[in-house]
């Protein structure tokens, strides 16, 4: 897609959302989250639209937390006819889809990477610490041994080898396989991306996922799988969500409260 073409359609999106029109209804943002891309929040009800008029979706969820309290957030559930049960994913963008587009292959490449570093980290550390006791022992007296050319360079080695193995400490900890996780897509009967047009092509999506567009249409089918049911479960992660978007569009605070 063209930067051109791109730029119409995000703004036909920001526009109108199926029938939606955005423009008319100052509430429509109000359970947008504050991190959250304008692009991205119209994606989600593009695929809200689409679990309720296509799927036939009547018990539907945003950001829905299905595996338990620690567990991942789907953007979108969705329980239709027959029980099937729909989890739609929204990608604005392909840095968004790469996060999650990850292999457990990918993981352990990532921790081999994050070894390397550790060992990495402290041998620059002793190298520092030699460096160091050397500038200490042969800087002229009135002189800052921070400054010698030996401690200088060894230091800079050090952070700069500190500085990626914090970057790869917090990518492991981002690290997601959402898209091949077998106890992820055990969540639900069908599985789909919705991204805009172009951003994903056929040969890119991961195995059992469909593809939806802004417009609410089905791109590529999704493979429903068997799957052992559990809709009371679904049922009560979508009633929870939905509880919350409902205190937050009416801006209503509870101090403190317990489950029954």
């Amino acid at each position: 897609m063209s930067e051109v073409n791109a730029l119409e359609a995000k703004h036909e999106l920001e526009t109108t959302v199926g029938d939606v029109d955005v423009d008319k209804h100052d509430s429509y943002y109000i359970l947008k989250s504050a991190g959250e891309t304008a692009l991205t929040y119209q994606l989600k009800w593009a695929a809200w639209r689409w679990l309720y008029t296509v799927a036939g979706c009547r018990a539907i969820g945003m950001e829905v937390r299905l595996e338990g309290p620690f567990g991942r957030v789907v953007d979108l559930v969705g329980v239709g006819k027959n029980s099937i049960v729909y989890i739609v994913e929204v990608k604005s963008s392909r840095g968004d889809l790469k996060r999650d587009d990850k292999s457990e292959i990918d993981r352990k490449r990532a921790a081999a990477q994050l070894t390397t570093l550790q060992d990495a980290a402290n041998l620059t550390a002793t190298v520092l610490n030699e460096a160091r006791q050397h500038a200490v022992k042969t800087t002229r007296s009135g002189t800052d041994w921070r400054q010698h050319p030996t401690y200088v360079s060894a230091h800079r080695d050090h952070e700069d080898i500190k500085n990626r193995l914090a970057s790869k400490e917090r990518t492991l900890v981002r690290f997601s396989t959402k898209f091949h996780d077998p106890s992820f897509l055990a969540c639900a009967d069908l599985h789909y991306i919705m991204a805009p047009k172009g951003l994903i092509s056929r040969s890119e999506l991961p195995p059992f996922w469909g593809l939806l567009n802004e417009s609410s249409e089905i791109v590529v089918s999704a493979v429903q799988k068997q799957i052992r049911k559990n809709t009371t479960h679904v049922l009560r992660a979508i009633a929870n969500a939905n509880t919350r978007d409902l205190m937050k569009a009416c801006d209503i605070r509870i101090a403190k409260a317990s489950p029954e």
